[in-house]
């Protein structure tokens, strides 16, 4: 039985002597019926269908974010074209609010930038910006670098088998020519790098930069020898020797901020 206190309990209704509902305490007059007020039960259930509901668009919003930020780092999305919402919305099979949501939130993240009265179009990658970008993922990949063989080097190497794989996957990915895929891969190697770091912190800050790293890699030309900086990365990390890992990692690092200024602006 439900006690007084109880949020589903309803007090009896009641009449007064001119035969309407009085107040409550007093008898309900035979074939006088009564309907509770919505309470809490019938509030929850509307708010729980409001909460899948937006909890719904959120996440197709965020698929619409992840499909057009995939396009712009394969380029099927060229730097300066213009996205219409309409046709974006059709190409992913969505309606517009998502896509809508999705294009809103890449202009706040600087990737694609608004036109006036026109929509959006995807931001043209300026000096300045690759420069930025590899003055702050420069000492954070070779922390990244350092910690993980010392991880490696106290026994917590789990992730090992993993980066390694990534690896194999971008020699065959460059001998198929398929630098989409070869571009995954070396995120991939980056990522996995961070995740044996074991610092939760500089994962969530390197998740930041994940996807501009993504789509400067795959804008720039991939030279063989950026494979094997990556093998020889791998192999100080495995074998613990932090020192090695940082300046491993410091000059490839270095030599990738040279191969993408000369791709993308000539620089000699």
């Amino acid at each position: 039985m439900c006690a007084r206190n109880c949020p589903f309990h309803l007090a009896p209704a009641a009449r007064s002597s001119s035969g309407r509902p009085g107040p409550a305490g007093e008898p309900v007059p035979r074939g006088h019926r009564t309907y509770p007020r919505p309470g809490h039960a019938e509030r929850r259930a509307g708010n729980v269908a409001d909460d899948r509901k937006t909890g719904s668009t959120t996440s197709l919003s965020a698929r619409a974010r992840e499909a057009v930020l995939q396009r712009i780092v394969d380029r099927r999305y060229a730097q300066g074209a213009r996205l219409v919402e309409r046709e974006v919305a059709e190409e992913l099979g969505m309606s517009r609010v998502p896509v809508r949501e999705a294009l809103r939130a890449l202009v706040a993240e600087g990737l694609l930038e608004l036109l006036p009265h026109s929509g959006v179009r995807v931001r043209r990658l300026e000096r300045t910006d690759v420069e930025h970008l590899y003055e702050v993922w420069e000492p954070l990949a070779v922390q990244a670098s350092r910690l993980a063989a010392r991880a490696a080097a106290a026994g917590h190497a789990e992730g090992l088998a993993a980066l390694e794989a990534t690896l194999r996957q971008a020699e065959s990915a460059a001998a198929a020519d398929e630098g989409t895929r070869e571009v995954a891969a070396h995120t991939a190697f980056h990522e996995g790098v961070v995740e044996l770091s074991g610092n939760p912190l500089l994962a969530r800050t390197m998740e930041q930069l994940s996807w501009q790293l993504r789509l400067l890699f795959g804008l720039r030309a991939e030279p063989a020898h950026m494979r094997a900086q990556h093998a020889e990365m791998y192999r100080h990390i495995a074998a613990g020797d932090a020192q090695a890992a940082g300046a491993s990692t410091l000059l490839h690092v270095r030599d990738s901020r040279a191969v993408a200024l000369r791709s993308l602006f000539g620089d000699a």
